[in-house]
């Protein structure tokens, strides 16, 4: 039989005044559980410190809220982990001590670390050449990670705490924010994922299902594509003074000629890629394999540029042994701030970027009445669906062209 049960230690160096509740009351003290198996004694320190009156609020099972109330659930799902570990411990063979359930608590609520458990993860990711999966789970946890400072708890969270309800809070965290639904959305899938590993690693820890309510699907985006008129403009601007943002324009057209390429594939293209006048090629996004044919016109593009002298093909990461992903990034960086000036200058209303040209492409092939299937295979999607997404915002303005073509008939 073992007992388990939480305890409440006074700081040594209070100064104890009065006797019973009334002596507990003053002061601070810690938290700790203990386990009592076969006579023999383990503690752990829980990391929570209290007041005294906290402590007894918690005790009688009175009302909490914020910082304390996380510390009640945080307690409660810890001696619920130590149930869970000594009724496992219950069905081997073999006898086990205090100390064994002491330590194998010490282990999980070490494992399981938000921080430490992602970081493991994220290693493991780039190992596999992941780097961009990686990073999107750099990303989720360091937002997460702000919200749950933002709450006061005084512990790192440990995944197995996550309820539906701390889910919950931290999407209405984020949307007061200003974070969009589809940022949400990112990070609950993100969030999820890493969840989902760590039930894979630690067989004790329950599923509490605690993004059941969260949202993570893909909304429709601002729109993003400009008509196929705008992308002429921008192609025959004269800028020859200011080769910054020629070369800007012309990695944007090289994009929009390429399927809208992302720019992550592009400045990753190898010269070992191009062959008999085809481009064949992985998306890092999703693996999936693509051809493109290598028209005179993409070959012009990258003529203005001197010979690339690393593998690479195209005029973006130039140097050998440089951080190649650092590189890239910063170009996309620069790219994408001098598109904002060739916009103003083509005359085109939203804010360009490298992604225009994506969205661009995609509209201008349904314009010209290229079927969802093509378009989607041509841009490499997994799904038509994501496809759509991308569409939803053109179908909207020819749905609304064709009202007024129909309204210009009423009038008539």
């Amino acid at each position: 039989m073992t007992t388990i049960s939480v305890k409440f230690r006074r700081s040594a160096a209070e100064k104890q005044t009065g006797s019973g509740d009334e002596a507990v009351r003053s002061g601070y003290g810690s938290v700790y559980y203990q386990i009592v198996h076969r006579r023999r004694v383990a503690r752990i320190a829980s990391g929570y410190r209290l007041t005294g009156e906290e402590w007894l609020r918690l005790r009688s099972a009175g009302e909490t809220s914020g910082a304390l109330r996380r510390v009640s659930v945080g307690i409660s799902l810890d001696l619920e982990l130590l149930r869970r570990i000594d009724s496992c411990m219950r069905m081997r063979p073999a006898p086990y001590s205090a100390e064994d359930v002491s330590a194998e608590f010490r282990r999980i609520d070490e494992a399981l670390r938000l921080k430490g458990f992602a970081s493991s993860a994220i290693s493991r990711l780039r190992q596999q050449g992941r780097i961009r999966t990686a990073e999107t789970y750099q990303a989720a946890v360091a937002s997460f990670s702000r919200y749950w400072q933002s709450t006061g708890s005084s512990r790192e969270p440990r995944i197995d705490w996550l309820t539906a309800d701390d889910i919950d809070e931290y999407n209405h965290w984020l949307k007061s924010r200003g974070v969009t639904s589809n940022t949400v959305s990112f990070y609950n899938r993100v969030l999820r994922a890493i969840y989902n590993r760590a039930l894979d690693a630690e067989e004790v820890v329950e599923n509490r299902r605690p993004f059941r309510h969260a949202y993570t699907g893909i909304g429709s985006t601002a729109k993003r594509a400009i008509p196929l008129e705008a992308v002429s403009r921008i192609a025959s601007l004269d800028l020859t003074a200011r080769p910054a943002l020629g070369y800007a324009r012309d990695m944007f057209i090289l994009s929009f000629s390429l399927r809208g390429m992302s720019f992550v594939d592009m400045a990753f293209l190898r010269k070992s890629d191009l062959c008999d006048g085809r481009l064949e090629y992985r998306r890092r996004k999703t693996g999936q394999r693509l051809q493109i044919e290598w028209t005179p016109q993409m070959q012009r593009a990258v003529d203005k540029y001197p010979p690339n002298q690393t593998e690479y093909l195209l005029p973006i990461i130039r140097r050998e042994g440089c951080d190649e992903r650092c590189v890239y990034r910063n170009a996309a960086y620069n790219i994408n701030r001098s598109l904002k000036t060739i916009g103003r200058m083509a005359g085109v209303s939203i804010p360009l970027t490298l992604y225009s040209a994506r969205h661009s492409w995609a509209s201008a092939a349904l314009a010209k009445g290229v079927p969802l299937s093509v378009i989607s295979k041509g841009m490499g999607h997994d799904s038509e669906r994501t496809t759509r997404i991308y569409l939803a915002q053109f179908d909207t303005s020819s749905v609304d062209r064709a009202n007024a073509m129909i309204l210009d008939s009423l009038n008539q």
